[in-house]
């Protein structure tokens, strides 16, 4: 029985982590600032790259992306960008 439990609590602890991961965003690139390293999708939503080694300075206005960010602090802060289909 205590194999069971075991088993049900890590699964119950990765649904957890995995529910506060990253979230994911398909769009075109409607704006970017280069001076706040930051983008805006179509749908209005604006990204934040922190970290310098996310490459926003490779994409251009009017590509589709798809973003991989995280939620803090009300900021999405991406995490990572690459061509989308």
């Amino acid at each position: 029985m205590r194999p069971l439990a075991c088993a049900l609590a890590m699964v119950m602890l990765f649904g957890a982590l995995s529910a506060a991961g990253a979230s994911e965003r398909t769009g075109k690139i409607i704006s970017i600032d280069w001076d706040k390293n930051t983008l805006t999708l179509e749908n209005g939503s604006r990204y934040v790259a922190k970290n310098r080694d996310v490459e926003v300075y490779a994409f251009t206005v009017g590509e589709k992306v798809t973003v991989i960010y995280h939620k803090r602090d009300g900021k999405r802060i991406v995490t990572s960008i690459r061509p989308a289909p």
